[in-house]
């Protein structure tokens, strides 16, 4: 066999890459599996966007190579979509990528800006992306651990001066996955300002802006004077209109950083599917029909969830975003190992805080993918493999 490169050696497991068997497998002996693993609901997308994908699919041009360019009305619709949402105004043709999905923009743009010795500032828990890149980049990962004596943001006061003088990219996401915690203004404020003065190049992934709770606007790191020198900001059709497996985002930055990435992704891809480029329209165009209900179904769920897991005998804050809950774990109990047991045992799929790094030990994740009922049936079942490691709950 030829020999693996060191980069690939280099690259962990991906933490849901084992849990689809793992599910069938149960299934198949009958087991009833609840799944609140990965952040995939079982939501429909919105008809708007499924009716102009029928019929895009039926244009012969539509069935054409993309290329970067991609579907000029895509780019012209993310581009309206900043300005109503965040008041922005971003060039469609110079300053948007479209990306098929944002996880693939993401991970390529590490390859323009890493090399050897290059860092990359990643949180811990955090995207698998961001690592994944990094790694296959051949840069070298800093992994910071987002813990609650920080409420889950990256300090960067507490990364060493050396350290930031070799740092070519800092990962961000806020609203954050998987911790759900939320980033000030004022921490955003000074974030920018480091970037500027180390000259590092901020990606800042902010695909869950829209699921928000309570009164809480998420902004766009473009909100911030002094980020359109330093920053890319990407969002993804796939949590808002639940399209996940449609594969459908953009990046957003100055025509000097956009530029970088489209050059990347000429050597890696020829575009998405100009359809579902044409379906993205569909659904940004029908925000204001579709997002806000769609909302209000992931926030009965998260009450359900914080009920149901409280009740259980765990300890967890309410989230004012994302589609997750971040669960704490008694002090000794590892979370992969309580993770396992509750898909062995009681047939709940978790995601273990470790699988999101190091830094997410202690904790768990659970998404609000299924109805407040078989959630509240999850935590349930959840207490008693607590209860039964020794924990009274």
């Amino acid at each position: 066999m030829p020999k693996l490169a060191g980069r690939f050696r280099t690259l962990p497991e991906y933490p849901l890459a084992l849990i689809p068997q793992k599910k069938r497998e149960l299934i198949a002996r009958g087991v009833d599996v609840i799944d609140l693993g990965a952040g995939d609901a079982d939501l429909a997308p919105p008809p708007k966007a499924v009716e102009a994908l029928a019929k895009a699919v039926h244009t012969p041009a539509m069935n054409r190579y993309g290329f970067g360019m991609g579907l000029v009305a895509y780019r012209e619709a993310a581009s309206a979509w900043m300005t109503k949402r965040f008041g922005l105004r971003f060039d469609p043709m110079t300053e948007i990528v479209p990306l098929i999905g944002s996880k693939e923009g993401i991970s390529h743009l590490a390859l323009a800006y890493l090399e050897p010795g290059g860092i990359a500032i990643i949180p811990e828990p955090g995207y698998n992306a961001y690592q994944g890149g990094t790694l296959l980049a051949s840069g070298e990962p800093y992994r910071y651990a987002l813990r609650p004596r920080t409420n889950f943001l990256v300090d960067l006061d507490e990364i060493p001066r050396d350290t930031l003088a070799q740092t070519r990219i800092l990962y961000l996401n806020y609203p954050n996955n998987p911790t759900a915690a939320i980033a000030p203004r004022d921490y955003l404020e000074r974030v920018v300002a480091n970037c500027r003065e180390h000259d590092i190049l901020l990606v800042y992934d902010n695909a869950y802006s829209e699921l928000a709770f309570d009164g809480y606007v998420p902004p766009s790191i473009f909100e911030i004077d002094g980020a359109r020198d330093v920053a890319i900001e990407f969002h993804s059709l796939s949590k808002t209109y639940n399209m996940t497996g449609w594969r459908c985002g953009w990046a957003v930055a100055s025509p000097q950083i956009s530029s970088v990435l489209t050059k990347v992704k000429s050597f890696t891809d020829t575009g998405q599917f100009m359809a579902v480029q044409a379906a993205g329209v569909a659904a940004l165009e029908s925000y204001d029909e579709f997002v806000p209900g769609n909302v209000a179904v992931f926030k009965a769920r998260r009450d359900a969830a914080v009920k149901a897991f409280q009740e259980a005998g765990f300890s967890c804050e309410v989230p004012r975003a994302t589609m997750y809950l971040w669960i704490a774990l008694p002090d000794g109990i590892p979370s992969a190992l309580f993770a396992d047991r509750l898909l062995d045992e009681e047939g709940v799929v978790v995601m273990a805080g470790s699988g999101f790094g190091a830094g997410g030990e202690g904790f768990f994740r659970i998404s609000f993918i299924t109805s407040p009922e078989r959630i509240a049936e999850a935590a349930q079942r959840a207490g008693r493999v607590l209860a039964s490691m020794g924990v009274e709950v």
